[in-house]
């Protein structure tokens, strides 16, 4: 018993001093500092103090007292989240999976092969039979009903409910908004999407808006960090919206390729809403990193894993590539290289680095050393883009089944909600009373190009009640997802 007490208690001492290997660097030199003043006695000291010229005095105390001014004057501000909403569905645009499978059924242009796919693909997928879809792609045949004027009302439905609870909870008026950014990949109307909120909240004439599109599902965690860049220039105390939604009502693909119909069984409606400020008042989260890699640089295969296209048919689609697992590994890698050192304990690091240069300058056959992130977050949001995309994050990141519980549970109850899922999942953890003031939360998103985008968050008031959209459907979750689900 005591033989394997001890390494343990090894173990953590090593830990603990690694850890806090900074720290305890400046107690030792603050306390040789002063063992040496005080071994030269009062009469050396004084002597020393009396050889020193008037100029060494003053610069003493102005060089210190003028870099520090120097330092707080170009810090970047601070930015905050100051509340969120997240549009909630309403349960008559709910689909089951024997409406969507008699709907597809009825559409002239789906052969009986394709039509044997989708139905093994939802049974695989994670989904339930909650999720909704637009007004448009519950007619038939769908794709006849999807028109702009349909994609429009379902933006405004979303997005304007989602504003409307973040405006009443918050109670900010919308001319206090100084900044817009709103991104939605596939639907780019003119008017802009911004036009579209700026006309019906009669937003102030000088705000800097702007219009992302085609940027994929890690398109809000992009928005997020344009919207503190802007707010660290603009004058203190000034407020952001950020919206993130994906107008599926005009991107119904009609034809049979398998690789495009994928879109059409797991992506559903949802948006965001969020509220940035850099004034600390009401604020419930802190930002505290945004951290955007890119691996399509040179690269066709990561470039095109995502792509919209024509099919054999003239039919424009999604194409979602069969290698998009193993891009969105690299990806992800790259995003970990560059976010640890921001967050990670100095033991994780090390372990990190030196793995690092075992593999590319000495050739080592070793695995990649996966660092431990639950030592720097207590919260993990992934991007809810299937039951493959969750499934290859917690292998890659050997995260727990409650640590990407809020990712099923959302993939399984409203779908796949593109860049809006990380504030779904959000809503989650504190619509179960998880989140406390102290813990970190990490969003990982990915998109087309491709991108692995995320954001570390450091909540400073927990929600109140579950409020929100959960606030239905909450009691009954989690739930178990079966590898295969009979209907």
């Amino acid at each position: 018993m005591s033989s394997s007490v001890q390494p343990m208690r090894l173990k953590a001492a090593y830990q603990r001093i690694v850890d806090n290997f900074q720290s305890l660097v400046i107690v030792h030199l603050a306390a040789a500092s002063l063992v040496a003043l005080v071994r030269l006695g009062p009469e050396e000291l004084t002597s020393l103090l009396r050889e020193l010229q008037p100029v060494h005095l003053f610069f003493a105390g102005f060089l210190p007292a003028a870099a520090v001014i120097v330092y707080l004057m170009l810090r970047p501000c601070a930015v905050y989240l100051v509340d969120y909403a997240c549009f909630r569905t309403p349960y008559t645009s709910r689909v089951p999976f024997a409406t969507f499978l008699e709907h597809s059924k009825q559409s002239p242009t789906l052969n009986s092969r394709s039509f044997r796919f989708i139905s093994r693909l939802l049974e695989r997928s994670g989904l339930g039979e909650e999720t909704c879809l637009p007004t448009a792609q519950h007619c038939i045949p769908a794709h006849k009903y999807c028109t702009i004027d349909e994609a429009r009302a379902e933006f405004e439905l979303v997005v304007f409910s989602a504003i409307d609870d973040l405006l009443a909870k918050t109670g900010i008026a919308p001319d206090a908004i100084g900044i817009l950014v709103v991104n939605c990949s596939l639907f780019c109307p003119t008017p802009s999407l911004v036009d579209m909120i700026i006309h019906k909240y009669n937003l102030r004439g000088d705000i800097r808006s702007m219009n992302l599109s085609g940027m994929g599902c890690s398109a809000g965690l992009i928005s997020v960090g344009l919207a503190r860049n802007l707010l660290q220039v603009a004058p203190r105390g000034s407020h952001a919206l950020v919206v993130s939604t994906e107008t599926i009502t005009p991107n119904y693909y009609v034809g049979n390729e398998r690789a495009m119909l994928l879109p059409n069984c797991l992506f559903r409606v949802g948006g965001a809403a969020a509220l940035l400020s850099t004034s600390p008042v009401k604020a419930r989260f802190r930002l505290k990193h945004v951290v955007r890699t890119h691996t399509g640089a040179g690269n066709d295969s990561a470039y095109r894993c995502v792509f919209q296209e024509e099919d054999d048919e003239g039919n424009v689609g999604i194409n979602l590539s069969k290698d998009l697992m193993v891009i969105a590994g690299k990806s992800l890698e790259a995003n970990i290289t560059r976010i640890g050192p921001l967050v990670l304990p100095l033991r994780e690091q090390l372990l990190f680095a030196l793995s690092l240069v075992a593999r590319k300058v000495f050739r080592a056959r070793i695995k990649p050393y996966i660092p431990n992130f639950s030592k720097a977050f207590k919260h993990f949001c992934i991007h809810a883009g299937g039951r493959a995309v969750i499934d290859e994050l917690q292998k890659s990141l050997s995260l727990s089944d409650e640590q990407v519980e809020a990712s099923r549970m959302t993939l399984h109850r409203f779908g796949n909600t593109s860049s809006s899922s990380l504030w779904y999942e959000l809503a989650y953890m504190e619509a179960k009373g998880r989140m406390r003031k102290g813990d970190r939360v990490w969003m990982i998103g990915f998109g087309s190009g491709f991108k692995c985008n995320s954001a570390a968050w450091e909540c400073i008031e927990p929600a109140r009640n579950a409020d929100g959209p959960w606030a239905t459907s909450i009691h009954r979750y989690p739930v178990v997802i079966p590898d295969v689900l009979k209907h």
